[in-house]
Parts: structure tokens; C-alpha cells; sequence
């Protein structure tokens, strides 16, 4: 599962996408599971067509996000079980009462079990001004 990742809407379809910059323009790799008209296949399973960004009617960038603890997090990683959370609250202190780990300054991270995160879910956030 990716846990952060980009969705571009073209021709009024949403794909997974990633930001292609070229020297004059941005452009937006859409990516698809299935075979389409004018994608090519980069590997199995995997079709990619790059697109000018101003053709994308939209375009967000996707976090993971839940809550622990009664508190707002984004979900970086999976590994047995367990789920590495970031912070997303603005408290220091409360971040060190959960025990998160200290990354850097303000970036607290933790792994905890999967089964005491609640609200797991998707944040789309509109990337409008590159569009």
C-alpha cells in the first residue's frame, strides 16, 4: 500500500500520478493497472502516460491519515502489524506525554499497533496553484 502518493483527475478520470518536471513545464505521469488508449506499459501491470499538467483538471496530493491516542496522525509505514505514525498535531509536549519518537525538530514519529489506530483513511489535498 502506498501511504502518500498523487491522484490526478484527466478527461474526468482520477489516476494514481507522479509530477514529471521538464525544463519549460510541469508534466503528470498518470498511471494505470489495465492497458488504455495512447498509455504505454513500462512494466506488467503498470501503464503510464505523461501529460502536460494544465491538461489534469485536478490535481492532490494523498495522505494516509488516523488518529491514536485521541490524536491526529499520517501513517508512514507497515511492518508486522505495526504502523509507523507521524504526528500531526501542534503540541510538543503532548507528542512527548505519547512517547512519540523526536525525528527533528517538530516531526514525531512512533510505530504502534494497527488495531489501536482508529479513523484510517485517505486526505486528498488540492495541489491547485500547480495546475
Amino acid at each position: 500500500m502506498s501511504w502518500h502518493h498523487y491522484r490526478a483527475r484527466w478527461q474526468g478520470e482520477d489516476f494514481e500520478a507522479s509530477p514529471e518536471p521538464h525544463s519549460l513545464e510541469l508534466w503528470i505521469r498518470l498511471r494505470s493497472a489495465e492497458p488504455r488508449e495512447g498509455f504505454e506499459e513500462v512494466e506488467p501491470g503498470c501503464h503510464v502516460l505523461p501529460v502536460p499538467a494544465g491538461e489534469c483538471e485536478a490535481l492532490h496530493f494523498v495522505v494516509t491519515v488516523c488518529e491514536w491516542q485521541g490524536e491526529p496522525f499520517h501513517v508512514h509505514a507497515e511492518r508486522d502489524g505495526e504502523l509507523l505514525l507521524e504526528y500531526a498535531g501542534a503540541s510538543a509536549p503532548r507528542a512527548v506525554e505519547l512517547g512519540l519518537d523526536r525525528i527533528e525538530r517538530g516531526v514525531y514519529r512512533r510505530w504502534v499497533p494497527r488495531a489501536e489506530v482508529t479513523g484510517l483513511g485517505e486526505q486528498a489535498v488540492p495541489l491547485d496553484e500547480i495546475v
